[in-house]
């Protein structure tokens, strides 16, 4: 009989032992997980090539996007309604929401635009192939500050004919409304032309596409003005 506690004791122990060598790992793991991610937090990350061309690229297209998404609610309200006429405060409450979105696309045009006085400010990188607008003048600083004053000259007039229709759709008279309608969606095709002129974007590559007009090389230049004749001599008189 008094050799049960002792096998108790024993029991307990070898079981203590085991509870330990099973929760050890676990606990080691537990604590191995913080630090690990603690460690990938403050490793440095390698950048991916090309990572910055692309953001700009779906970040101007997000811009554009951003825009005509906006003006959307506005087009469909003032179509619809009756007479193409709406409460004042509805009008003015959808044209708002455009001009915000306007506001941001023109606010990150002007942002990545460089300027004659930051010589070292980088330019998209532009696409082989890529469609470009008659009479833009491709590559360099020259011809992206070109194509960014087109994409401002286009959102500026965007603006204009929203609120156009802001004006049409509360002025009492429907046969405005058509018009100035008709002057937004205008608007949007030009912002879309410029956005894909001006991002950098890829060459559209749909099978059965036609195929956009390319910027000309250079200028030619304006025919030489024709000489004029030299005029005759005077005759010499005559000497008797």
């Amino acid at each position: 009989m008094r050799a049960l506690p002792a096998r108790r004791l024993a029991s307990s122990a070898l079981c203590a032992t085991l509870l330990t060598a099973v929760a050890a790992p676990t606990a080691l793991a537990a604590d191995a997980g913080p630090a690990r991610e603690q460690r990938a937090r403050s490793a440095p990350r390698a950048p991916l090539p090309g990572a910055d061309g692309l953001a700009a690229q779906a970040r101007s297209l997000g811009d554009a996007g951003g825009v005509l998404a906006a003006i959307t609610p506005l087009l469909d309200a003032a179509l619809k309604a009756d007479k193409g006429q709406l409460a004042k405060d509805q009008a003015t409450k959808l044209a708002a929401a455009v001009q915000d979105a306007i506001k941001k696309a023109t606010a990150a045009t002007t942002a990545t635009t460089p300027t004659a006085a930051d010589p070292a400010a980088p330019t998209a990188p532009a696409a082989p192939a890529s469609p470009a607008a008659p009479g833009l003048t491709k590559g360099g600083q020259a011809g992206t500050a070109a194509i960014a004053d087109v994409k401002a000259a286009s959102l500026a007039a965007l603006q204009k004919a929203v609120d156009g229709l802001a004006a049409a759709a509360t002025s009492g008279d429907p046969a405005k409304v058509a018009p100035a309608a008709t002057a937004v969606v205008a608007g949007e095709v030009n912002v879309l032309a410029a956005t894909l002129v001006g991002g950098g974007l890829p060459a559209p590559d749909l099978p059965g596409l036609p195929k956009p007009p390319s910027a000309p090389a250079a200028v030619p230049p304006a025919p030489a003005a024709p000489s004029l004749p030299a005029a005759p001599a005077a005759p010499k008189p005559a000497t008797g």
